[in-house]
């Protein structure tokens, strides 16, 4: 036999062993086939023994090459969405088209979801062609279809198409372009996914968009008012404090209410500011009325949140009660005062709800920097010491001042400026364990006194410590009752006032 015989009954078993049937491995040409189905067309399918029938097909378009969509209009189960051009395509810049859903407008629309509802099914191909002509649609999920999209295109032309059910093979969905063939296709389940969303899925689920660093408001006051705790959480700027020289670990805010408390930042934060960029985990009503509200139980809220920033605007939360959803996750519904979308928030995400002062209030009693005082006074044990501070040279003081660069007496006697600091990192380690607001104030005299006026703050501050039990002390700071702190502490701060004049090493532990 001659060689070229044999090649081609060797070609034509290769083909016939790839085909296994003939049509299997079939392709339409894209460029010649009736995918646009916006007409007729007499080329013949391309065989390509590399890919399914069907495979490549373009089932919409409006059969030119920069076609623009102008609306699309979605049924599913969910109701109706219509998707309309907000912006057309800018091709000196190089940007396209932006949609954004009609009636809906006045809502922070997610524009890039949105558009994905004119730009994936624009150009959509086909995985596979499983049916032509189909008699049985329902077998495909397309009798009753879980959406039915219509492409509106610039140019005038309108593509509609049916979404189906997914396959088994669950990345893969059928689909049916309504051109009067009832031919059956596939597509990429996650080209078609939005079109069963509803109108909820859309809307952007960050409750109070957050500026960017050097537009980021400061935040001014921060009020807590909750149906469970008889007292507001009241949160204020403390300019003193965001000074350079103001010192210690606390937040440049402080707690006013119920009681004044210096704040830690990691723990403080998260309250103070969190209200920009709070996102919700889901929606629950879009342009809610009077009604909605009072169901989700926001006329009335469990929980306000009041934010005040320095750029004069106010943002007001409001918060229900905690609920368990139909996973077993704890959240509540929130929205923002005159806002149009009620939210459901995570309770992880909501810490307004369950914050209590002690959660975000530095245990530091005393904060004032060391070199901001000028005057310091201490009794306690029979002993007493007062102190004066003055710079030595106050016009040319460095930005991280030491001991060195100050001038200490003790009762009117030259102190080592050193010892002094070190007495006084002994005073501020006191930690404040827990709060004592409803504790009346004793009549006797405390163990002991503490007075510190700070230069920088403008004000001086009288610390008094009174036994309260065999193991606990009682903290009362300018005549109001605020903390309790261990007792031993107080014991060892009575000790370390004999020993300031004597040269001992002070005690740093109790």
């Amino acid at each position: 036999m001659k060689k070229q015989a044999k090649g081609i009954i060797a070609l034509s078993a290769v083909l016939a062993a790839m085909l296994g049937g003939g049509f299997a491995y079939m392709k339409l040409n894209p460029s010649e086939t009736e995918g646009h189905r916006g007409g007729s067309s007499s080329s013949a399918p391309e065989l390509l023994a590399t890919q399914a029938a069907g495979q490549g097909t373009v089932l919409v378009s409006d059969g030119t090459e920069d076609a623009v969509v102008k609306s699309v209009a979605v049924k599913n189960s969910s109701g109706e969405l219509n998707v309309i051009m907000k912006s057309a395509p800018d091709k000196e810049n190089n940007t396209g088209a932006v949609y954004t859903l009609d009636g809906y407008t006045d809502l922070d629309v997610n524009t890039a979801m949105v558009g994905t509802l004119a730009n994936n099914a624009n150009g959509m191909q086909a995985q596979s062609l499983v049916a032509e002509g189909c008699t049985d649609l329902a077998k495909y999920g397309l009798a009753s279809p879980s959406a039915e999209v219509e492409l509106t295109y610039e140019s005038g032309t309108k593509v509609k198409f049916f979404i189906g059910d997914t396959a088994p093979s669950s990345d893969i969905t059928y689909l049916m372009v309504d051109d009067g063939r009832k031919d059956v296709y596939t597509v990429n389940t996650s080209t078609v996914a939005n079109y069963k969303n509803s109108s909820k899925d859309f809307i952007e689920k960050t409750i109070l968009a957050k500026p960017s660093d050097e537009e980021m408001p400061n935040v001014e006051s921060l009020r807590i008012e909750r149906e469970d705790i008889d007292y507001d959480i009241f949160i204020k700027y403390d300019k003193d404090k965001a000074d350079a020289h103001a010192g210690g670990t606390s937040s440049p805010h402080k707690l006013v209410e119920p009681t004044d408390s210096y704040l830690t930042v990691e723990k403080a934060t998260d309250i103070i500011s969190g209200m920009f960029g709070l996102y919700a985990s889901d929606i629950r009503t879009l342009h809610c009325t009077e009604a909605d509200i009072a169901e989700a139980g926001l006329d009335k809220p469990f929980c306000k949140v009041t934010m005040d920033c320095d750029d004069g605007k106010s943002h007001v939360l409001l918060l229900g009660k905690v609920f368990a959803d139909e996973n077993g996750g704890r959240c509540a519904y929130g929205m923002l005062e005159g806002g149009k979308v009620i939210y459901i928030i995570d309770e992880s995400s909501a810490k307004w709800l369950t914050v209590t002062p002690s959660d975000i209030c530095s245990r530091i009693m005393i904060a004032s920097y060391v070199w901001n005082i000028t005057e310091l006074s201490v009794n306690g044990g029979g002993e007493s010491a007062e102190f004066r501070i003055e710079p030595k040279d106050k016009d040319n003081l460095p930005d991280s001042p030491k001991s060195e660069d100050f001038n200490v007496t003790n009762n009117g006697k030259e102190f080592d400026a050193e010892r002094y600091r070190l007495f006084y990192s002994f005073l501020i380690s006191a930690n404040a364990e827990e709060f004592a607001l409803d504790a009346p104030v004793p009549s006797g005299e405390p163990e002991v006194s503490v007075t510190i006026k700070d230069e920088q703050m403008g004000r001086t501050m009288k610390y008094d410590f009174y036994e309260d039990t065999f193991m606990r002390s009682l903290i009362v700071i300018d005549g109001k009752s605020k903390y309790y702190c261990t007792k031993s502490y107080v014991d060892t701060l009575k000790e370390n006032i004999k020993r300031i004049s004597t040269g001992e090493d002070y005690i740093t532990t109790w």
